[in-house]
């Protein structure tokens, strides 16, 4: 049985549809270029400083391996090595998961801290200058209201697409 739709069943993208997609996308790399160049100036990643930033915020500075995963839409195996870079520049440290034998919790360390605290206005002013600043309060309403939409689960979400299409 073919999963591949027939030319009919293809919802194509009307023209206003697909201005906005490619709007969304290209706005998505114009911030995350900008921001990602302005972390490498300081000398981090994006990844860097969103398991910095995360970490910062979780009781003990302390998150397991998979909870920061599921946070950054990693696999663990990804975040594994990522998290040993990490590790080898002393920004974070490895403990066993008392909770799960083949886990490890993911620390951050006093040096990671000052990385963060060094980094944090720099970010910022990027984030103000390559998207915040650049936005009225409406447009700010507007693009929450889009996040919650668009980040809420629909049924399927689970599933890949070829499957959601058969049922």
């Amino acid at each position: 049985m073919s999963t591949k739709p027939s030319a009919g069943a293809v919802r194509w993208l009307k023209p206003d549809e697909e201005r906005a997609w490619r709007a969304f996308l290209r706005v998505m790399v114009a911030v995350r270029t900008g921001t990602a160049r302005d972390l490498a100036a300081i000398g981090l990643s994006e990844p860097d400083y969103e398991v910095l930033s995360t970490l910062s915020e979780r009781p003990d500075h302390t998150s397991t391996l998979g909870e920061q995963a599921d946070k950054m839409g990693w696999s663990r195996s990804r975040l594994s090595r990522h998290a040993t870079r990490m590790e080898a520049r002393g920004l974070l440290r490895r403990s066993p998961d008392p909770t799960d034998g083949r886990g490890c919790l993911l620390v951050l360390t006093e040096h990671g801290l000052d990385t963060l605290g060094n980094a944090a206005p720099a970010h910022v002013d990027s984030v103000r200058h390559h998207f915040i600043d650049r936005l009225d309060a409406e447009d700010l309403v507007a693009i929450e209201r889009i996040a919650r939409k668009v980040g809420e689960p629909q049924a399927g979400d689970d599933r890949p697409l070829n499957e959601r299409r058969s049922t």
